[in-house]
């Protein structure tokens, strides 16, 4: 059973305690070079963007010199191809160096703050009268706070392309995919955007799913920092002590509490490992599944002549990307749960160290 420490705030307290103190490295001295590096991948962004929507036109344009049979405008293609490729692989590298460069600068701003907030005026030797949750302090500002500052750049900067993506590439399939006609006997029903409905009905349809199986990976997942922390404490006193550790009830010795405490792991990686498997079951049907989604809503249309073989892997392509742009959430729901871990681990640090001295514009 997941164990919650009974002094833990409420989780919006503790992103709002979180942001409070890590929100400063965009701010003072750091400020310039972090807004600096926001820039540069924004424009990655939106550059890899329209490289994205040349190559979908590209597609188009390939696969109907392969329906016509037409050598010449094959070799075009194939020429048109080598800017957009090698334009796409540098703004990749770019991307690269951007995002962790400030991965890198916020964390180091973000431990050197926490480190002086928790060594100042004999904290951390008086952390241990404080009745929040603040065990393992220093695996928290070491582990925790990297996570912190790693995933948010990560998240935003793929909610933004996600963002931009779907409201480009969904344009394409309004135009290319207008519409459908089913006919059933002597009725005919005429679906206007049929493609941009499908992608939308599907995506939500996952993100259902993502929610109900994983919606507990939050807690999980602290529960898994916990006691992964807890098993590091008692390795470390046990190194410390060789008396071992000294329980309440007296009895237990050293090596019974070290194997209670790595059975305690154990548990709930194994619970850690069922939401990981469900969740995948969903996730990696997606990535097969919506390729061919796409193609079997296009061929109808292209059996009836109404669209080209380059419209449909066009058609396809855009489906496939439109699907992840509004399947961020599913894809990103682990990486979201452990973000929000992370943060509160942070944040029930900072509040147990508020406890022992009252928060000031520093902290």
């Amino acid at each position: 059973m997941l164990k919650r420490t009974p002094f833990t705030p409420a989780e919006k307290q503790l992103l709002i305690r979180f942001w409070r103190s890590a929100s400063g490295f965009w701010y003072g001295t750091s400020a310039r070079l972090a807004w600096l590096l926001i820039v540069v991948l924004i424009a990655t962004v939106i550059l890899q963007l329209m490289t994205q929507y040349a190559l979908n036109f590209w597609n188009r344009d390939f696969f109907n010199a392969i329906e016509h049979r037409n050598p010449a405008e094959l070799w075009a293609q194939a020429f048109r191809f080598l800017p957009l490729a090698a334009a796409s692989l540098s703004l990749m590298v770019v991307q690269v160096w951007a995002r962790i460069t400030t991965q890198i600068r916020w964390r180091e701003w973000l431990s050197n703050h926490l480190y002086d907030y928790w060594l100042k005026s004999d904290r951390y030797a008086r952390l241990r009268f404080a009745v929040s949750d603040h065990q393992t302090p220093e695996y928290r500002i070491a582990e925790d706070a990297k996570v912190a500052t790693d995933l948010p750049v990560d998240l935003v900067l793929g909610l933004l392309s996600s963002l931009l993506n779907a409201a480009t590439f969904i344009g394409i399939l309004g135009s290319v995919g207008d519409g459908i006609d089913i006919h059933y006997r002597a009725i005919t029903l005429t679906i206007p955007c049929y493609l941009v409905i499908a992608v939308i009905a599907y995506s939500l349809l996952l993100s259902v799913a993502i929610f109900f199986i994983a919606r507990h990976l939050t807690r999980v997942i602290e529960e898994n920092k916990r006691t992964e922390a807890e098993l590091r404490s008692v390795g470390t006193h046990l190194r410390e002590a060789a008396e071992g550790i000294a329980l309440q009830d007296g009895k237990k010795d050293a090596r019974h509490v070290i194997g209670a405490a790595l059975k305690g792991v154990i548990a709930i990686w194994r619970i850690y490992c069922r939401q990981l498997m469900r969740m995948t079951l969903v996730t990696y049907t997606s990535v097969l599944v919506t390729p061919v989604v796409g193609l079997l809503l296009c061929i109808p249309k292209y059996l009836s002549e109404t669209m080209t073989l380059g419209e449909v892997v066009q058609a396809a392509a855009a489906f496939v990307v439109v699907q992840g742009a509004f399947g961020w959430f599913t894809d990103n729901y682990a990486r979201l749960a452990e973000w929000t871990s992370s943060a509160n681990r942070v944040a029930s640090l900072l509040l147990a160290l508020d406890e022992i001295d009252p928060p000031n514009s520093e902290a």
